[in-house]
């Protein structure tokens, strides 16, 4: 919880200054019973019209100071709570954007997504009560029971003693609530992973008829997150109905008590009827505590969950390394995602600036991990990978050279423009120069809005083969030194994706590029093509020796490319 309410310090004096609203809001609030009492013992008896008004007037004016403190305090504690959970929630996505692929692997898209819309709202939930009854339901009570001491001691100590019960079985409730409340979020990220993957594969779920599978699937993700949160709510639900229990008991005894001392003149009628005012302000700011405490339960546990991504390690940090190897290459290096067995096994190459990388292999080869561990998506378990002629682990996030086509990359929903640019500085001719090169312009332009035709979500309302085409564009856009395309021709027909690599080398002279294709066609040209089979760099080298010295590498030349291989 520390590192969630460093989020609060710069809202700590507006936060304070709340609470003084709501402290002095709970004192106008304990004056009431006591003008009441004044009333009934003293003025009714003196049938003193004046002073019965007088004592009406100042309950009136109380009653309403009370009623305006609690409005502006409720609404200051709104406002805060609000902009604490925007700068939670700021942060939360920053930490999000730094975590290494490896750490976003562990902890999940759809946890992550979860984290930060149902956790923070949790967050901000807690901090919008406790700022909201926080102060007053516990002065309310600590004030009444001081209050009533002065009043009438023996039935105080009654109510001490069933406050004091009440509160330790709140207590009880909420260490227990606190677990089961973190088992119902995590319940919550497989329900959000499985609708992500629905939205995300619906065309595929409605080809194959698997509609019902699915809603079986997502029934049983759903059953599953309402027993979690059902099991929760049963053990929170069990501190109102018990609090309301004991206090009534002590209401009970309170009476009965008060009623024998009413009757031998022990005390006045006024302080009995000031004694049950207090006695039901106690009880009420009790219940209101109670209900804080199962804000405190889901936001305890949500604010867990929150702090274990704002806390988690800066693993991939910049450091010094070597500054004298190739444009691009590795040295030996080894990866592996789940540290059993190799997915990329000392696989060394090297490549100078300008040429061309083609890599080549089945599925499963390895092709992605060694592009991924060029961008350092992740990190080697050994070995030495080269960008720009220095370790890649030199190199600062802000100081990245690549521009990236991956096989699953998404458009955003914004016009084909916003796409291209992708939020940086690009100009709207820089932007028609990519998409030349990228081999769309033609297309566009038939468009009835061109560039500024609406792009929808994961470019639903474009063909696969556009949608590979602007993102080659988005990547261009940011005339990068090293251009990486990761199976980007596999939607373009042979003509296309020739006249892509033409473009390519006509318009970004002095770019290095790294193409995985399953093409041979697309990677013959290739300054160095490498082939990979189960993780391992079989053979590398030009289009003309590989077709000599590797016969996977021929036989793939011969079935794609026949005669011309």
């Amino acid at each position: 919880m520390k590192t969630i309410l460093r989020c609060l310090r710069p809202y700590a004096l507006r936060a304070a200054a709340g609470v003084t609203v709501k402290f002095t809001a709970a004192i106008l609030e304990l004056i009431l019973p006591l003008l009441l009492a004044h009333i009934i013992d003293s003025c009714v008896p003196a049938q003193d019209l004046p002073a019965i008004w007088r004592a009406g007037g100042g309950m009136l004016f109380v009653a309403f100071g009370a009623a305006f403190c609690n409005i502006t305090a409720n609404r200051m504690a709104a406002s805060v709570s609000m902009e604490m959970t925007q700068t939670l929630r700021q942060n939360l996505y920053r930490r999000t954007l730094a975590l290494s692929q490896a750490q976003a692997d562990r902890f999940s898209t759809a946890s992550l997504v979860s984290r930060l819309t149902n956790d923070t709202y949790n967050v901000h939930q807690m901090y919008d009560k406790i700022q909201r009854g926080g102060v007053r339901a516990p002065m309310l009570v600590l004030g009444g029971l001081v209050l009533t001491f002065f009043q009438a001691p023996p039935l105080a100590l009654v109510q001490l003693v069933v406050c004091s019960a009440t509160f330790l079985s709140i207590w009880a409730v909420t260490r227990r609530g606190i677990r089961l409340y973190t088992s119902a979020q995590e319940a919550v990220d497989t329900v959000v992973r499985v609708i992500r993957e629905n939205a995300a594969g619906v065309r595929v779920i409605k080809a194959l008829a698997c509609q019902g599978r699915e809603r079986e699937r997502f029934f049983a993700v759903s059953q599953e997150a309402r027993r979690t949160e059902e099991a929760a709510g049963q053990a929170m639900a069990i501190a109102k109905p018990l609090s309301t229990f004991l206090l009534n008991t002590g209401l009970v005894l309170v009476l009965l008590a008060g009623a024998f001392l009413v009757n031998d003149g022990r005390l006045a009628s006024g302080q009995i009827v000031a004694f049950l005012s207090y006695f039901a302000m106690i009880q009420t700011a009790t219940l209101g505590i109670a209900r804080i405490f199962t804000m405190i339960s889901k936001g305890a546990a949500s604010a867990r969950r929150i702090e274990e991504v704002l806390l988690a390690p800066e693993d991939q940090p910049v450091r010094t390394g070597p500054s004298d190897g190739p444009e691009l290459g590795m040295e030996a290096v080894s990866f592996s995602y789940l540290g059993v067995e190799k997915d990329l096994d000392s696989a060394s190459f090297s490549l100078n600036r300008g040429e061309t990388l083609g890599i080549l292999g089945p599925t499963g080869a390895g092709k992605t991990t060694l592009v991924s561990l060029l961008l350092r998506l992740y990190d080697a378990d050994s070995g030495l990978v080269w960008v720009e002629g220095r370790d890649a682990a030199s190199l600062s996030p802000q100081n990245r050279p690549f521009g990236v086509v991956f096989q699953n990359e998404a458009l955003l929903r914004g016009s084909v423009y916003e796409n291209i640019a992708f939020l940086r500085d690009i100009s709207r001719e820089e932007a028609i120069a990519a998409a030349r090169t990228a081999q769309i312009w033609d297309f566009l332009q038939t468009l009835p809005q061109g560039m500024d035709t609406p792009v929808d979500i994961r470019g639903a309302n474009f063909s696969g083969g556009q949608r590979q085409r602007l993102l080659i564009a988005r990547a261009l856009a940011g005339n990068p030194r090293i251009l990486v395309l990761d199976g980007a021709d596999s939607a373009l027909d042979y003509r296309t994706a020739a006249a892509l690599h033409a473009a390519i080398r006509r318009d970004c002279p002095g770019v290095t590029l790294a193409v995985i294709s399953e093409r041979v066609a697309s990677l013959r040209n290739a300054d160095r093509i490498l082939v990979l089979e189960d993780g391992v760099i079989t053979a590398q080298g030009r289009h003309e020796a590989l077709l000599n010295t590797c016969p996977r590498y021929r036989r793939m030349a011969e079935l794609q490319m026949g005669g011309m291989a």
